[in-house]
């Protein structure tokens, strides 16, 4: 019984050791980054369309969007600092991993600008939804002069 104890312990002890980072390697680091701001890029334009007018707007779809931004915003940001990543793959500049704190800067701006927009689409106030996402698209776009190619 005490070995049985023992080794179920030392299990998930390794368990949690190997699962530090989600990342094998730099390559799998960069698929998760794209994939990140995939999801971010699909439920920003859908926003946007709104707020734009070209689409219907529709409260709760927003707040789906909102609720979905608020998490994927966070994502993208440490899959950055994984070894081998300033490599190559993506349309990441250099300058990202030159920067470093201010790209970490501005991703966590993102995050907290998201994490406004969830907060204005529960509201429900058209105009606090425009004036956060503005807010998020100003900083998006920030990052996208500097960093992005």
């Amino acid at each position: 019984m005490k070995k049985a104890l023992i080794s179920t312990l030392l299990l998930s002890l390794s368990g949690l050791a190997t699962a530090s980072t989600a990342f094998t390697d730099a390559a799998e680091a960069v698929k998760y980054r794209q994939a990140s701001f995939q999801l971010i890029r699909h439920n920003m334009l859908d926003i946007r369309d709104m707020v734009q007018g070209n689409i219907e707007w529709d409260d709760a779809r927003i707040k789906r969007r909102a609720d979905a931004l608020a998490l994927v915003s966070t994502l993208p940001w440490e899959a950055f600092k994984v070894a081998g990543t300033e490599q190559g793959g993506g349309d990441a500049k250099a300058a990202v991993w030159q920067n470093m704190a201010d790209f970490t800067e501005l991703g966590e701006k993102l995050a907290a600008d998201a994490a406004a927009l969830k907060v204005a689409a529960d509201s429900g106030e058209q105009a606090a939804i425009r004036r956060a996402f503005g807010n998020y698209a100003r900083n998006c776009k920030a990052c996208h002069d500097n960093y992005k190619n």
